[in-house]
């Protein structure tokens, strides 16, 4: 397995840099501009909703979407960009696709756009591993999103590192008593709300990234469809390979026949 020998820019902002890095895809994307997305395995229909949207959005106006491969918000995120244009940083080997539920999708990443990590083949994810994953995530991205987030979670671990980098986070916003850290986050103002997705996706593509090219930017078809609560068979005719990698992601489930965000 190969490993990234030239100097990565991005990490610089980190404790240590990493003595080597394991990568399978296109290392092009290392040159994009980059936003960093992380959050809870267990996200809201809301949270589900912003999450693929944003990341969708922001990777039609080039931006690279990068994240921890993870269930939930991670799994989200790298959906809504399109395995050709996410990092996933992975907490175990290279050549390990955990968590098992992300394996089409992480081989999907794998074959279009890249795999990180900085540990061994064959090397299994430890409690410790998926801190030193977090950081690297942090370092990649220009800025970081907490999609959703409680006190107390690993998502803060990412937190931490942002504000250690001087990195800028964002938060969207949500209800008392949900998404604590987050909310925590802004009371603090230690992060900035995420009130309009369009304006937010302009201000990268173009104030931050004036080299990328702004698209017209539109509602997710399939997601809207899908907040109706569809009749299954409907919506399989509608969206035949979208139905099935949204079911695998965890971004929608079937009861009595029809469809329902998560």
């Amino acid at each position: 397995m190969p490993r990234v020998q030239e100097n990565i820019s991005e990490l610089s902002s980190m404790k240590k840099y990493p003595s080597q890095i394991f990568y399978e895809g296109n290392l092009e994307l290392l040159k994009s501009p980059k936003i960093s997305i992380v959050g809870t395995r267990k996200p809201s229909k809301y949270s589900r909703a912003l999450t693929h949207k944003l990341a969708s959005l922001l990777s039609k106006n080039g931006v690279c979407v990068v994240s921890g491969g993870a269930m939930g918000i991670d799994a989200i995120a790298h959906t809504g960009a399109g395995s050709s244009n996410t990092i996933s940083v992975l907490p175990c080997g290279i050549d390990i696709k955990y968590p098992s539920v992300n394996k089409n999708l992480l081989t999907d990443i794998e074959k279009n756009g890249l795999l990180l990590s900085q540990f061994e083949l064959g090397f299994r994810a430890a409690p410790w591993s998926f801190v030193v994953r977090n950081e690297l995530v942090v370092a990649l991205g220009d800025v970081l999103i907490v999609a959703e987030a409680e006190l107390g979670s690993g998502s803060m671990r990412s937190v931490e590192f942002a504000l250690s980098m001087g990195k800028e986070i964002f938060v969207f916003p949500h209800r008392l008593q949900e998404s604590s850290a987050t909310n925590k986050l802004l009371q603090e103002g230690k992060a900035k709300a995420i009130y309009d997705i369009d304006e937010f996706v302009a201000r990268f593509s173009v104030a931050e990234f004036p080299h990328a090219k702004l698209l017209h930017t539109k509602s997710d078809e399939f997601i809207d469809f899908c907040n109706t609560n569809p009749n299954y068979d409907l919506a399989l005719a509608k969206y035949p390979e979208r139905i099935f990698e949204a079911e695998l992601s965890g971004e929608i489930k079937i009861e009595n026949a029809k469809v329902f965000l998560i």
